[in-house]
């Protein structure tokens, strides 16, 4: 019996909205079985830290129909849980500030045979908002 195609997701998924589930639907075009990586809040560095805690991220994108397999990232090594699920490919957001090529030349480096593509962007609607970032700051607008 042959194992199912893996696609492996990842990212903060701080405050789930409409650009984070087309992120996850399209990755998961790309495999039978949708892993889905989890950034711990100490490893997100490039963008504000999360709001809600690594246990709550987990368990929203847990709960999202399309995901078979949420879990935490590494706490120093962002490859060791791609060298456990042993993905087919690695689907990165359209807008994720992660170098394709780097992440190439890394998985090569470690032996890891896997495919690295880039998801596509939602189309925009006008009245969506689709970063987290946007989504605060219009808390904060209307709220703050």
């Amino acid at each position: 019996m042959s194992r199912q195609t893996r696609a492996v997701a990842q990212g903060t998924f701080d405050i789930l909205h409409p650009g984070h589930v087309h992120y996850l639907r399209d990755a998961a075009s790309y495999g039978e079985e949708l892993h889905v990586i989890v950034a711990r809040a100490d490893n997100v560095t490039h963008k504000a830290p999360p709001i809600l805690s690594d246990r709550q991220r987990v368990e929203m994108v847990r709960a999202l129909g399309v995901v078979d397999h949420a879990r935490l990232g590494h706490p120093e090594d962002i490859f060791v849980p791609i060298e456990e699920i042993e993905p087919d490919v690695i689907v990165l957001g359209y807008d994720q500030h992660h170098d394709a090529e780097g992440i190439r030349a890394a998985l090569r480096e470690r032996g890891i045979d896997c495919r690295v593509e880039r998801a596509t962007a939602r189309e925009d609607h006008p009245d969506e908002l689709l970063s987290t970032g946007r989504i605060v700051d219009r808390i904060l607008e209307q709220r703050g």
